[in-house]
């Protein structure tokens, strides 16, 4: 088994070249300049974007090494199915699985509608390059819908 900073630098590899060799980031992301963060479980994964190509991903980064303008929060759980070739509904997208799952956005949001697509395309990516968590081999939480 993969300890995981093994893991986490595969997937930062993993991760930056399925961004910058796909095309349909590649055509819409001349403007996609920022710097997110996705917040895995225990771990953080900074992404610094530049003219649509993943310019470094920083591991864990401390609250004063580079500034993000917004972040995307979840359980290992919602990300492992979220990374699934075929996820059960409502945990497919970014959107369904804010309002069903446990996944938050927070920061600046304007900067992330601002560039929706290339994001969603991005995530949407995580299902080739795979997500950085372990697998749990009980079966995934889902949030209970809200009455």
């Amino acid at each position: 088994m993969a300890t995981p900073t093994v893991m986490a630098d595969d997937w930062v590899e993993n991760f930056t070249r399925v961004c910058n060799q796909d095309e349909e980031l590649q055509a819409h992301g001349k403007h996609f300049d920022c710097s997110y963060m996705l917040q895995m479980g225990n771990h953080n994964y900074q992404v610094v974007m530049h003219r649509g190509r993943v310019e470094e991903i920083l591991v864990d980064p401390g609250p004063l090494d580079q500034r993000y303008q917004f972040l995307l929060r979840a359980s290992e759980d919602t990300w492992q199915e979220f990374g699934k070739t075929e996820p059960r509904p409502m945990a497919h997208g970014i959107w369904a699985a804010t309002f069903r799952e446990d996944m938050q956005m927070q920061g600046d949001l304007l900067v992330l509608m601002q560039n929706l697509r290339c994001f969603t395309r991005q995530m949407e990516l995580l299902r080739v390059s795979g997500v950085p968590v372990q697998e749990d081999v009980s079966a995934p939480k889902q949030r209970e819908p809200s009455q």
